[in-house]
């Protein structure tokens, strides 16, 4: 009974993720920052719950791609910015003992590597008019980066501590 219980918490957990998530990104869509070259995701803050965890995994892709409904760039975003979320939390969670001064920084970190490089050759190869080049596409992964760095950095942090202190999720797989 107990591993039914624990799987029900995960499965709660990462549906709460997901809506969040979600809701979260079409916060920053009606700033307009949550779409384009240069994003501002406040989602992006809560890709640190992986490292507390595995129901972030799911919830935050699903929430990823749900969040994604609205974009501009419609299916190729839901597709592939959901696939650059996976891919970073999955290795944000593998990372998660690596710490540096007690903080998970490379956990922090994989969301805006995935994100540079994913969501950067997306903007390059579905929004530039013309030839896409390298310049061109290095200028579209550093400005994902700077604001995936910006906000995993400013929200992550915080939560991390917030999330750190509650152990909201001690009951989970």
């Amino acid at each position: 009974m107990k591993k039914r219980q624990k799987q029900i918490t995960a499965l709660v957990h990462g549906a709460m993720i997901a809506a969040i998530y979600a809701a979260a990104t079409y916060l920053s869509a009606t700033f307009g920052i949550a779409y384009g070259n240069i994003q501002f995701r406040l989602s992006e803050a809560l890709t640190i719950l992986s490292v507390f965890t595995p129901a972030a995994i799911p919830g935050l892709t699903i929430g990823c791609a749900i969040g994604n409904l609205s974009s501009p760039m419609g299916i190729w975003d839901i597709i592939f910015g959901s696939a650059a979320t996976l891919l970073a939390a999955i290795c944000a969670r593998a990372l998660r003992k690596v710490t540096f001064k007690g903080i998970p920084l490379l956990s922090l970190l994989m969301p805006v590597i995935f994100n540079a490089f994913i969501i950067g050759a997306e903007i390059t190869f579905l929004m530039i008019e013309g030839e896409a080049t390298f310049a061109i596409f290095a200028i579209s992964a550093l400005e994902v980066g700077a604001g995936e760095l910006a906000v995993c950095l400013a929200g992550g942090i915080p939560l991390y501590y917030a999330f750190k202190k509650t152990k909201i999720f001690s009951n989970t797989l």
